[in-house]
């Protein structure tokens, strides 16, 4: 086996080329890393060596033609461990190599985790763990059905041995006795959380594959003739699929890199770079080369964005000039921050994983008496949604967090039946809303939330603008409601544009005026309850929610000092229970209404559209209505205020629809 050439002839690796191979691409994935900025560094390197093997020895496959129906197939279910599908796909010669140091960036087909739609060779989309081995077990059986002979292959990650669906594949690919297939399970014995023995331990990992009626194969996943002899003796089972458990170490060919959970997630600097590539003592790599291709790349991006932005008289983009400055915070941090200084001693935390970048970890910060309060679920949204649930029972107040595709995604059941029909006080974290998320890409880029959620009976839902309104609302959540609650916000830093006085009551919206420009953004606003907000006769209503609600505050800046147009912002920091009577008065007194959301367009403006339509005051009353949001896609892979700029959901972009929707009004 190995790569086939465009003349059919077989082209093997010998384990000393392998060898040398793996090294080359370990380098050249670092340099990409590098140049991303972000991305998962630990695990790339682990894997390098059994996917090395792979491509160069064991699969058969055709680089001249990615689309050959001989193949063997590869998925990877480890989506984050990107640059180790990409490299030797670019070694093998599916594209430049060197073009990988594009990895992350806007408009780049190395995607923040691999999109089968822009990158050759890549077999399956993917993303959430988990995943993989279902879509190879559906492969395999396809070739069992078709009588083709390809096999499959599936790289997966130790951690991930932790959701409940790998273990329904692992069932199927026994039951139909799939010997076409092999798993390989990169086990590093690390992820996010720490060691997996900590977080949840899977071992033994054999015996239960056994169990399960696959042929298991244990070795070193670094020896790279241990790995040509356990992929040789795979291909004479029968009857039964294989698992090889390659044991590696996170890291793998830089030694202060090794065995280091924190470099999961994490990415070298320049100097790391630099000792990485001398402790790899590979004789040359083209770095400033793929240097230069990545600044060209982001340059031609940048300029491209910029174009497409609508031009006032001056530049109104965040502390551009010298009034008008603003502090950013993220999100989440005023979620972990209230998490730990809440004294409610029902207060119990469940973490899967990703518990620092979520900052749910913050629950026991600076309070060790509360660690013992805290869980780490694994990698298990589903089953960690139902254990909250009992504890819930129970009368504790549990928060389970994850990211907001996976915890109004893949948990959805979970939550309708278990939380809500049973109505129990469980309090749901969806982390990393909208594609402000940036370079992780669309997998992980929460932005059909309202639609899963915010349908549901008893539930409550809570998407607050800033990191101060993110504190108030998860203190309503622990202290003033009783029942299921969802709070979805941000990663990155956004604008602070409230404060400890600003008011807020779940429930209730906020009406937010432009005033005057000063020196800090936040003064040039006065904030009020929406029942004590006074008709000030303005020319359009712009409703939000979350970090767009300071987009839309930035846009009423712009329309005032452009276009002498009077706006009022309307925080809707609470989706569900909905403040329509703020939205049929925003309606009936402005008779303009746009609504803006970092999201699914509809997700917010149906709920608004339902609420001015339903509303008797306003039969028979005119009302010009629009939304703004994500026009029916998926997110994309990027920097953040770079998406938001491309995806029309800067305040320049809100301004200029606004501007031609009162100019509409007045003819």
């Amino acid at each position: 086996m190995g790569i086939v050439d465009a003349g059919s002839n077989e082209r093997k690796f010998s384990a000393d080329e392998i060898r040398k191979s793996a090294r080359e691409m370990r380098g050249y994935a670092l340099i990409s890393l590098f140049c991303a900025g972000s991305g998962h560094t630990g695990g790339t390197l682990s894997a390098m060596d059994v996917v090395s093997t792979l491509y160069l020895r064991e699969m058969k496959h055709k680089p001249s033609e990615p689309d050959w129906d001989g193949r063997d197939r590869l998925f990877f279910s480890a989506g984050h461990k990107a640059p180790a599908w990409y490299t030797p796909l670019g070694y093998c010669g599916y594209f430049d190599v060197r073009q990988i140091s594009t990895l992350r960036k806007l408009d780049s087909p190395f995607c923040g985790h691999p999109d089968r739609r822009k990158c050759v060779g890549i077999e399956a989309s993917c993303g959430s763990l988990g995943q993989g081995l279902s879509i190879a077990v559906g492969s395999a059986i396809t070739a069992k059905l078709d009588g083709k002979n390809y096999r499959v292959f599936c790289l997966m990650g130790d951690g991930e041995q932790q959701e409940g669906q790998i273990w329904e594949a692992a069932m199927e690919a026994s039951h139909y006795k799939l010997d076409n297939l092999v798993g390989i399970v990169d086990k590093n014995t690390l992820q996010i959380d720490g060691a997996v023995k900590d977080v949840m331990d899977i071992d033994p990992i054999d015996e239960k594959y056994n169990a399960f009626g696959w042929h298991v194969i244990v070795c070193d996943g670094h020896s790279i003739e241990a790995l040509i002899a356990a992929f040789e003796e795979a291909r004479k089972v029968k009857g039964k699929p294989t698992v090889i458990i390659a044991k590696t170490v996170k890291g793998k060919g830089v030694p202060f890199m090794e065995n280091q959970a924190g470099w999961h997630g994490r990415t070298p600097n320049k100097e790391e770079l630099d000792k990485a590539l001398a402790e790899l003592a590979v004789e040359y790599l083209p770095k400033d080369e793929m240097v230069a291709i990545a600044s060209a790349h982001q340059k031609k991006v940048s300029a491209e964005i910029e174009a497409s932005m609508p031009k006032f008289s001056k530049n109104y983009w965040w502390n551009a000039q010298e009034k008008m400055k603003v502090e950013m915070k993220s999100t989440k941090a005023g979620f972990g921050e209230e998490l730990r200084d809440n004294p409610n001693p029902n207060t119990v935390a469940l973490g899967a994983d990703i518990s620092g970048s979520i900052s749910i970890n913050m629950f026991y910060e600076g309070h060790p008496e509360k660690r013992k309060r805290f869980f780490s679920m694994g990698i298990a949204e589903q089953s960690g949604t139902c254990v909250a649930a009992g504890m819930a029972k129970e009368g504790k107040i549990p928060f389970f967090g994850t990211y907001g595709v996976f915890a109004a995604g893949r948990a959805l059941d979970q939550v309708r039946t278990t939380v809500c029909y049973g109505n129990w006080n469980v309090k749901i974290v969806g982390a990393h809303g909208g594609i402000s998320v940036g370079p992780d890409g669309a997998t992980h880029q929460a932005l059909e939330e309202i639609f899963q959620i915010a349908g549901l009976p008893n539930m409550n839902m809570l998407i607050p603008c800033d990191s101060l309104e993110t504190k108030k609302a998860t203190q309503a959540m622990i202290d003033q409601i009783n029942g299921p609650c969802y709070i979805r916000y941000a990663r990155e830093p956004t604008p602070i544009v409230s404060s400890q006085s600003t008011p807020y009551k779940f429930g209730t919206a906020t009406v937010v005026h432009y005033r005057k420009e000063m020196p800090m953004f936040i003064d040039a606003f006065e904030t009020v309850l929406a029942p004590e907000a006074k008709d000030e006769r303005e020319n359009i209503a712009i409703l939000s929610c979350g970090p767009e609600v300071a987009e839309a505050m930035r846009a009423a800046w712009i329309l005032s000092s452009e276009f002498g147009i009077k706006a009022r912002v309307v925080n809707l920091s609470t989706v569900k229970p909905l403040d329509k009577q703020a939205i049929a008065r925003a309606a009936l007194e402005t008779g303009c209404v746009l609504t803006v959301e970092e999201h699914q367009k509809g997700g917010l403006g149906n709920l608004v559209s339902s609420a001015i339509l339903c509303e008797q005051m306003l039969y028979g009353k005119p009302v010009l209505f629009d939304m703004m949001g994500v026009e029916d896609r998926f997110g994309e892979t990027g920097a953040p205020w770079d998406l938001i700029r491309r995806f029309g959901l800067s305040a320049e972009h809100i301004a200029e629809k606004a501007r031609k929707m009162v100019e509409t009004t007045k003819k």
